[in-house]
């Protein structure tokens, strides 16, 4: 990318609302996921509060839960965990595809079979239902390991996508020149294709990124989340196993519920900002 280039789409960048306000709101929760810690002046796990739940106050920002254990630290450590699950069950999820995608779309023929019918597989299997089985089988869950389950199960619908604009841009003329001056199938795809495609992989690292924190939510929320720490996911499953709800303890389960919420809807956000600032028909004027 130029630099005439690049302040353009500084420029549009900057103007976009969207763009503004979904790197507002992941830029918050990512500080406080970073410095929360220094923060926090309970053990997440310890029974800080004899007395049992209490609401917010100033010894306990976030209130305590039904075992007097103090929810702002496990909310921090809950962000932590979400990024965690986010960059590298979507990193995963978006590295597969890409390799899956670029390498089908340029090779063709029977190497693109293959992976054609590898990704209608994967495809046409439930993938919840398969996270759900092998997370119940596990006496001992890690976030690395379910950060692993969700980038195995969640690249399909990208590796197809890319095949298709892979397939649009290998016929071009840069790509014949490339071809004709003896530059290797790994150096065109990643040198010639992929720059012109960067916008798109961006957009689907942002989508697989909202993707991943979504099942992993869900994965937490019913139980088969990871042991050995804690997540904005099992927090409201706890609150909800506990009666948070019909105890009124409301900021038991509204916080991580609520930082899902706008973690998830930012990315998404962010996501069309990104569409209207790469396609010129959609930028604000």
């Amino acid at each position: 990318m130029n630099t005439a280039k690049k302040n353009e789409f500084l420029y549009f960048a900057l103007k976009n609302w969207k763009l503004r306000i979904g790197f507002v709101v992941i830029g918050v929760f990512l500080i406080l996921a970073l410095i929360g810690p220094l923060l926090v002046r309970n053990d997440p796990f310890a029974y800080a509060n004899p007395t049992g739940a209490k609401p917010p106050s100033s010894d306990y920002w976030f209130g305590t839960t039904f075992f007097g254990q103090d929810v702002f630290a496990q909310f921090v450590l809950g962000l932590r965990a979400t990024f965690l699950v986010g960059i590298l069950g979507g990193g995963l999820a978006t590295l597969i595809g890409v390799v899956v995608g670029f390498t089908a779309g340029y090779r063709g023929g029977i190497v693109d079979e293959v992976l054609n019918m590898l990704t209608n597989i994967i495809l046409v299997i439930p993938t919840m239902a398969v996270l759900l089985i092998i997370a119940a089988y596990l006496e001992v869950r890690s976030i690395f390991a379910e950060c692993i389950f969700i980038g195995l199960t969640a690249w399909p619908w990208a590796a197809r996508a890319i095949r298709a604009q892979t397939f649009s841009l290998r016929t071009r003329d840069f790509v014949d020149l490339a071809k004709t001056s003896g530059m290797s199938s790994f150096k065109i795809i990643f040198r010639e294709i992929a720059p012109n495609m960067m916008a798109y992989l961006i957009m689907t690292f942002i989508l697989q990124f909202g993707g991943a924190i979504l099942n992993a939510a869900t994965l937490d929320f019913i139980g088969l989340g990871p042991t050995n720490t804690i997540s904005l996911g099992m927090m409201m499953q706890y609150a909800v196993m506990w009666g948070a709800l019909l105890l009124g303890m409301w900021w038991w389960f509204i916080p991580p519920g609520l930082a899902i919420t706008l973690i998830v809807g930012a990315l998404y956000v962010m996501n069309v900002g990104m569409d209207e600032v790469f396609n010129p028909k959609l930028r604000e004027t």
